[in-house]
């Protein structure tokens, strides 16, 4: 039976919930403070059809303050141009992407928020109502490693060999790789290398809220299709409904669709170029400032950072002093690396 517990870290502007299998991160839902909750999972808002394209059944939603959605439609359920509707969001958006939603009813203007997304640590603990939750030094450890799998390609096996997980704008791209796990039973090895990666590939796009389109490039040749259909089933049960799994094709890749419900959490943590966003690094600030200051209690706490870094950080100054008080300064240094902020105590 699979183990599972809920880590909570709370941090000035920011919440992190990690949902763990058997001690290894699932699930990472980070809520931050300034995040627009018309276009979260969950939200439901009445909202304006701006327009509507029959040729792809789809309207275009104003939500308000410059928010936008696009609304799926039936050919017989066409919504008019100007008509306020009740809808729910059932995708978020991701980068070039609108969020998607789901019509509830006609309803009455103006564009506004009707109810606010689930909570985070409500979401996961519906998954675990008899879990353990844990917050302090543990949950902040877990979601700092959490943080770290969502941006690795490269991910170690169990017992040997390596998945890499690189999405595109059209498609997850997995390749599984046997690594060191060479000899003289390849066939064996490749079979045990495809079959063992399918759970931690299942786990692992979960943990990074990947989906859509996702083809394996699985190991070897000469493959039991129908074992790695089954392993492939099972091991992406816990995501339906919407799984569809494809046959093994002739040049040894499997196809799935996986429901994408989410933001992936590499563009909530990065920016266009891929790099880590200074949001992101200014929030991983404020809670170096905060360790620092349990760690000293009473003293004065100076942080060095990159200027665009203390800029960021500044709108999270006010709830750190509210945590430890007024003692530390955050100072713009432009000899300092992005992502290399120095903190010190005088």
């Amino acid at each position: 039976m699979i183990q599972r517990s809920l880590y909570v870290d709370r941090s000035p502007g920011e919440l992190r919930a990690v949902l763990t299998a058997d001690g290894q991160p699932e699930r990472l839902l980070i809520r931050r403070d300034d995040d627009d909750l018309r276009l979260a999972l969950g939200a439901r808002l009445v909202a304006r059809v701006a327009s509507v394209e029959p040729a792809i059944s789809t309207a275009f939603l104003d939500l308000g303050s410059g928010a936008e959605a696009v609304l799926p439609f039936k050919p017989d359920a066409r919504p008019r141009v100007g008509q306020f509707l009740d809808i729910e969001v059932r995708t978020e958006p991701r980068r070039g992407k609108l969020a998607v939603a789901r019509m509830r009813a006609v309803a009455a203007g103006p564009a506004r928020l009707l109810t606010a997304p689930p909570d985070p640590v409500g979401q996961l603990e519906s998954l675990i109502p008899d879990g353990a939750l844990i917050e302090g030094r543990a949950a902040r450890e877990m979601a700092d490693e959490a943080e770290a799998l969502v941006l690795a390609v490269t991910h170690p096996l169990p017992g040997g060999g390596m998945v890499s997980i690189e999405p595109t704008r059209a498609l997850v791209a997995v390749d599984i790789d046997v690594g060191a796990r060479k000899g003289a039973e390849t066939k064996r090895v490749t079979r045990q290398t495809n079959l063992g990666a399918l759970p931690r590939l299942a786990r692992l796009l979960r943990l990074k809220a990947l989906g859509g389109l996702v083809v394996i490039d699985l190991v070897g040749r000469g493959h039991d299709a129908g074992a790695i259909i089954t392993a492939a089933r099972a091991a992406f049960a816990p995501d339906n409904p919407g799984v569809v799994v494809g046959p093994v094709g002739r040049f040894g890749t499997i196809e799935l669709i996986v429901p994408r419900r989410v933001r992936p959490l590499a563009e909530l943590l990065s920016d266009e170029a891929g790099a880590l966003s200074c949001k992101t690094l200014a929030h991983r600030l404020i809670r170096r400032l905060e360790d620092e200051a349990r760690a000293q209690p009473g003293a004065r706490l100076i942080a060095r950072c990159a200027p665009e870094i203390a800029s960021a950080a500044k709108p999270l100054a006010n709830a750190l002093v509210g945590k430890i008080g007024a003692r530390f300064a955050i100072l713009g240094d432009p000899a300092r690396p992005r992502d290399q902020p120095e903190i010190g105590a005088t």
